[in-house]
């Protein structure tokens, strides 16, 4: 938490474990939500909002807002039993959400996470590439991890967000094809990794 026993300056990790305002000393720690009523860019905003605080504030008031714009469909008529169905599976949005949490660049960048809501689609924008053994050939391939932010991971292992087997993006894949959405697409960059999900037919 702090830089050492002689230096208390507060790490990286202290500022956003504990610190009072984690976005005072790390102005890129939020992320930046919109639900855009379209599917292109300059369409109407319905929602927005910066989602910042500690650690654990962030991740919760994340879910918080993805479980507020995830609508459930409910079908009477078609089966013997109702079928219940969502646009997206909320634990697959989870899994790629605290992915970018877990492993954005915090160093030399003020851009913030940005998770844009389209009517057809959820992009995710992540500042930071891959990162030691990751390259854009291997990335969300199982059991191919590495660690940014080691400490900040161990935090969310810590808090129940993560589990830190390196299935992250595997699980959100297998959970949006059981839910007939299409993979998840990414498009990885040094600076930067771009997932997009799209809602199922």
């Amino acid at each position: 938490m702090i830089a050492a026993a002689d230096n208390p300056a507060p790490t990286v990790l202290g500022v956003l474990t504990i610190g009072n305002s984690p976005r005072t000393w790390l102005p890129c720690a939020y992320v930046q939500f919109l639900r855009i009523q379209g599917s292109e860019w300059g369409d109407p905003i319905a929602d927005e909002e910066s989602i910042d605080g500690t650690l654990s504030t962030i991740l919760r008031r994340l879910d918080e807002k993805l479980k507020a714009h995830l609508s459930t469909a409910v079908d009477i008529t078609s089966e013997a039993t109702e079928r219940r169905a969502s646009a997206y599976p909320l634990a697959a949005l989870q899994q790629l959400a605290r992915n970018a949490v877990m492993h954005r660049t915090y160093e030399n960048t003020n851009a913030p996470i940005r998770l844009y809501w389209f009517d057809d689609r959820i992009e995710i924008h992540s500042p930071g590439g891959p990162f030691g053994v990751v390259t854009a050939e291997n990335f969300g391939r199982p059991g191919i991890t590495d660690y940014r932010n080691p400490h900040v991971a161990e935090a969310m292992k810590v808090l129940g967000y993560v589990q830190k087997f390196g299935i992250g993006i595997a699980t959100a894949q297998r959970l949006l094809a059981e839910n007939r959405n299409p993979p998840a697409e990414f498009v990885v960059e040094p600076n930067t990794v771009l997932v997009t999900v799209r809602r199922c037919p």
